[in-house]
């Protein structure tokens, strides 16, 4: 499956990397089940824990092959290298410092990336432009300006983009949606999520580095600063990292664990095709939690209360964070495994009494998928769009950002989910975006 390379000659030429590029055939692939041009050859960028995990996922579907890695860490890029190798008893997996030699080979056709969020939309929109698809992880973007910018380079390029939301692969995420979206709990009138603090502004020491990271790399649009490990942690660590608590290179729990609960927002209110119309502070100036979304009709979405995602309506209410869930009316829990002792074995069960009793006759079906990578290969297959497409990751992104920046600023924004913009009056430019450094613009 070879995809069309439509602005590739522009994209490597603007980089000054040669154009010419091996083509690889990665041993055994032609006594494999699956004929050579089925086959989805796809490439990895940014090799921690997350990437590993997605490795070794998309490596479970036989029609797919990891074929290269690319890290700025010699010892994780190493480490993933021998990670694929393993798996197919071959040394056939090329590895990368720079993530843009990766993106020349025309032998592959999708990339998965799994980098800090400051690099997400660059890497991004650069693996569109080589007529690449391509998987990446959430939050989509690093600001508002990117999740426009990524949306529009999709549709210039015709490509395949799954964002990396995974709960709406999940069924107890689907079936809260579904109890939401059927009016079981009637109209809604307010949501909550609960999620960490905004980012904050970095202010880490310098440490001293051991040879094996290109540093310069791992910083790229970010701005310059001396290395400090809990930035990047040395070696194949087993944990996240905290660049994602510093706005420079994430946007703190807003955007980590915000960018799952307030995407389950957007799909059980209906909102993929638009969003919030306003961003609120807390009332607490210091506050770092309470600031609010507010969306058409009055629906405000407060930060800091509930489980997860949490739907108040008319009739009733709907809680789902991972693992558990219940649907209650008058106070009384109709449904749900939320406060029983044995939470996973009853969890299950009581989706199937859920649905039973009150999406039998469901006139809204949401999106069904029990698997998020399996998705996104079939529709790079099929070439409609995936579960948690560019307009679904983009705009859940944008709930995050907004949110951040009525933190950041300590000011209400009026914003215009149609035209992606700020309404007359409200917000500043810079709050769209942010500096750029060097050459590692998103245009």
């Amino acid at each position: 499956m070879k995809p069309t390379s439509l602005n590739r000659r522009k994209f490597l030429s603007s980089t000054g990397l040669a154009l010419s590029a091996p083509f690889i055939l990665p041993s055994g692939i032609l006594s494999a089940a699956t004929k050579p041009n089925d086959r989805i050859n796809i490439g990895f960028i940014g090799m921690g824990i997350q990437n590993r995990g997605l490795l070794n996922g998309f490596m479970r579907q036989d029609s797919v092959r990891a074929v290269a890695v690319a890290e700025v860490d010699r010892n994780r890029r190493d480490a993933a290298r021998e990670q694929v190798n393993k798996k197919y008893g071959n040394q056939d997996c090329s590895d990368y410092n720079d993530f843009r030699e990766l993106l020349q080979r025309d032998d592959i056709d999708a990339v998965c990336i799994a980098t800090p969020d400051h690099w997400h939309a660059y890497q991004t929109i650069a693996a569109l432009d080589t007529g690449k698809d391509v998987y990446c992880e959430k939050p989509l973007t690093h600001n508002i300006h990117e999740s426009i910018a990524v949306m529009k380079a999709v549709e210039r390029n015709g490509r395949i983009l799954q964002t990396g939301s995974m709960q709406r692969s999940s069924r107890i995420f689907r079936v809260a949606c579904e109890l939401v979206r059927n009016g079981v709990i009637g109209t809604i009138t307010r949501g909550a999520v609960s999620f960490g603090p905004p980012g904050v502004p970095c202010d880490l020491p310098k440490e001293e580095m051991e040879p094996g990271l290109d540093w310069d790399m791992w910083l790229g649009p970010g701005p310059l600063r001396d290395y400090n490990s809990i930035l990047s942690p040395r070696g194949v660590h087993r944990h996240f990292p905290n660049w994602r608590s510093y706005k420079e290179y994430g946007g703190g729990m807003v955007c980590d664990w915000g960018a799952h609960h307030l995407d389950i927002i957007q799909w059980g209110l209906g909102t993929d095709e638009s969003g919030p119309i306003a961003a609120v502070p807390p009332s607490d100036r210091e506050g770092m939690t309470g600031a609010q979304l507010i969306y058409e009709k009055g629906i405000h979405v407060v930060h800091g209360q509930g489980i997860g995602a949490h739907f108040f309506g008319t009739d009733g209410e709907v809680q789902v964070s991972r693992g558990e869930f219940a649907i209650t009316r008058k106070g009384k829990k109709l449904a749900g495994n939320l406060g029983m002792e044995d939470r996973r074995g009853a969890l299950n069960p009581e989706l199937d009494k859920a649905e039973e009793q009150f999406l039998k006759d469901k006139k809204v079906h949401l999106y069904k998928s029990s698997n998020h990578l399996v998705d996104f290969v079939a529709c790079m297959r099929s070439r409609k769009k995936p579960n948690t497409h560019e307009g679904i990751g983009g705009r859940s992104a944008i709930c995050c950002h907004l949110m951040n920046q009525s933190y950041y600023n300590r000011q209400a924004i009026l914003w215009d989910p149609i035209r992606l913009k700020f309404k007359k009056g409200s917000g500043h430019p810079s709050w769209m975006t942010r500096d750029y450094r060097g050459s590692w613009v998103v245009a």
